[in-house]
């Protein structure tokens, strides 16, 4: 039963985020909401051990409710607000990174160049927060692999970021010059 409901809220999870990429931010929100009811109900049936197969599904869930708040410009929840212990937290955080370096695309592929880098920048200090805890992998597995992933996400969004930054700064004073960039082409 647990690993069963287990897979439930990660597949909550999975269809939340799906939801935010689409911007459809109520539909998720109904979705984190039924996924966060069915871990706080396995959380009071798995005391002990069993509670360690929570932290999985859990961290599913943290990254969906930070991406959520992210996608919407609102704040991220503390753990104290989630409702989870430390370690799911600190892995739902590192995941979210991924997640919104998706948000940043999307911003980029809109032209929304401003928003892409308020999103980098919050992914960034996301990550800068998380680095200290590399040290800390022999407590929770796992983070110094996240943390080496998500280097490599921030590093690549941010050379993202800095290309559309000096290619609008670029078509920006072409435009300023008067040039008709379509007779370039």
């Amino acid at each position: 039963m647990l690993l069963r409901q287990s897979r439930e809220i990660l597949a909550a999870a999975s269809k939340a985020l799906v939801a935010i990429q689409g911007g459809r931010f109520d539909e998720a929100r109904r979705i984190l909401d039924g996924g966060r009811g069915l871990l706080e109900e396995l959380r009071k049936e798995s005391k002990g051990d069993l509670a360690r197969y929570l932290t999985a599904p859990g961290a599913e869930l943290v990254e969906a409710e930070v991406v959520w708040s992210v996608a919407q410009g609102l704040p991220v929840a503390s753990r104290e607000e989630l409702g989870v212990d430390g370690a799911t937290y600190l892995l739902g955080l590192l995941d979210a990174i991924g997640e919104i370096k998706r948000l940043v695309v999307d911003s980029v592929r809109l032209g929304d160049v401003k928003r892409a880098e308020s999103l980098f920048e919050l992914m960034e200090n996301i990550y800068m927060h998380l680095t200290p805890f590399a040290v800390y992998d022999h407590v929770v597995t796992g983070v110094r692999r996240k943390l080496d992933v998500d280097r490599l996400l921030v590093e690549s969004t941010r050379a993202m970021v800095a290309e559309e930054l000096r290619r609008s700064a670029l078509l920006k004073a072409l435009d300023q010059l008067g040039v008709d960039r379509k007779r370039q082409s």
